[in-house]
């Protein structure tokens, strides 16, 4: 038995076990489920089991409950919205033009609003609070001088073996000195860069892509390739080869795993295409894997990085979007490239807080960060069907919305005269906020398009905040 699903809830496993019935076509549209008893009976499990397994079908959109009459298969979302169209068209070498409008909107997610749909951060309550207070008490009681030195890279010896040890998950084999750890993602994506590359310098990126690996570009004066994105399927390597050959291309950066905004995983094929590609014409990938434990399948996916024969890939990871976003705790491992990461860490700010990391390592090393990761995929798809499933329901006609394979955001596409700038503004003084297209393009494309946040726990004043969205959406 596959030791993942072996360590499901009892629930988890029933429900799953039903949703495949459905995906297959044994049930259809429309058709009565067993009834609790029945399923309780027929399972060998308590009725509880069964009513969990059903809330949990039900928050999916895969059933619905009829007043005295039981639960039946119902309409899903994904027939409801389409899926954003994909339209490919000439990448060409640009500067980044969307400074200030992602500056606006940064300065927005530190204001306290009432609905916090913008930036990407799960709500306070999904994140281990408690147990790493309590961690953190322990240590400062235990080693009351944590933080009197600096832990130059490659960081605290405890947590690069416990990433080490995890990257066999994700078809690694890491020795702890392979790592270095650093202040998020985003200083590993730019110690990255700087390594690499020079002003100047052309740097190829998914469309649409996360706004900070465009702002990481633009602060070193490189500029950015877009490359049409499936939402499904991903890159186009053809695209991407042809703008390797046309233009002298210094780098790719990617998220294989769980893209933001789009969501989609890489196969294992095209994983290997793409490092194979660009290992011929010898141009380092990196590669952002700060979604990859949230993938919604219960098997961890692999990375490019595992497809790495010539050490060109730079693997970068984080805890902020499992654990905590305020932590500020990152790691990278630079392949060929370890030393000149290192050197300009060293170079940059020295070292990483001490604390923060050993915290995590002892989070991890006790069994917490395995646990919790659990339980925050199955919260996170459930969240991401129901805010599906709202917008769907509320926003205009013609909108389209992302399937993602993971994480928690969702990429939506308004209808073609939307201004997704307007939308942002006006929910903005509705104390709800979104992250508007444009931001996730050199370019300034996705006039029409949002990125929606869905770590936020469903509530009822959730689903009405989106309804207001939607009717603004509207009249935009």
């Amino acid at each position: 038995m596959n030791s993942s699903k072996s360590k499901l809830p009892l629930y988890l496993k029933v429900a799953q076990g039903l949703e495949g019935q459905i995906q297959h076509g044994a049930f259809r549209l429309g058709d009565p489920i067993p009834s609790i008893r029945d399923l309780s009976r027929q399972q060998g499990v308590s009725i509880s089991t069964v009513l969990q397994a059903y809330f949990w079908l039900e928050n999916r959109g895969w059933i619905e409950a009829r007043p005295k009459s039981g639960f039946y298969v119902k309409q899903q979302a994904q027939n409801l919205s389409p899926e954003p169209a994909y339209r490919p068209s000439e990448p060409r070498p640009k500067a980044i033009s969307i400074g200030d409008l992602v500056v606006e909107v940064l300065r927005t997610c530190g204001r306290p609003v009432k609905f916090p749909l913008g930036a990407a951060c799960p709500s306070p309550d999904r994140m281990p609070n408690r147990a790493l207070n309590t961690i953190i008490r322990r240590i400062s009681r235990r080693n009351p001088a944590h933080s009197t030195n600096y832990d130059v890279p490659p960081g605290i010896p405890a947590l690069c073996r416990q990433i080490a040890k995890r990257s066999v998950e994700h078809g690694c084999n890491f020795s702890p000195r392979d790592l270095i750890i650093t202040c998020g993602a985003l200083e590993a994506l730019n110690l990255c860069l700087r390594t690499i590359g020079k002003s100047g310098d052309v740097i190829v990126t998914e469309s649409p892509t996360y706004f900070g690996v465009l702002q990481a570009i633009d602060s070193l004066g490189m500029k950015a390739i877009e490359i049409p994105t499936h939402c499904r399927t991903g890159v186009n390597l053809e695209l991407l080869e042809e703008s390797i050959k046309k233009h002298r291309v210094r780098a790719y950066i990617t998220m294989t795993n769980c893209q933001n905004p789009l969501g989609y995983i890489l196969t294992d094929d095209k994983k290997r295409a793409l490092v194979d590609l660009l290992a011929r014409h010898e141009i380092p990938l990196i590669e952002d894997d700060v979604y990859g434990d949230l993938a919604f399948d219960t098997n961890r996916p692999r990375t490019a990085k595992s497809f790495d024969r010539q050490e060109l890939v730079m693997l970068c990871g984080s805890f902020s979007k499992t654990i905590a976003p305020g932590l500020r705790i990152g790691w990278v491992q630079g392949g060929r490239y370890h030393a000149g990461i290192e050197r300009l860490k060293l170079l940059t700010n020295l070292a990483s807080p001490s604390l923060l990391q050993l915290a995590i390592a002892e989070f991890m090393e006790s069994g917490g960060y395995d646990r919790h990761v659990r339980n925050l995929r199955v919260a996170f798809e459930q969240q991401v069907q129901m805010v599906s499933q709202a917008v769907a329901k509320y926003f205009p006609e013609g909108t389209c919305v992302s399937r993602p394979a993971g994480g928690y955001v969702l990429w939506v596409e308004l209808p073609k005269n939307t201004d997704s700038v307007s939308v942002y503004r006006a929910a903005l003084a509705e104390g709800i906020t979104i992250s508007p297209g444009p931001i996730f393009s050199p370019s300034g494309k996705f006039r029409n398009y949002i990125r929606l946040n869905c770590g936020r726990t469903w509530s009822e004043e959730l689903d009405r905040a989106l309804l207001k969205l939607g009717r603004l959406c509207e009249s935009r």
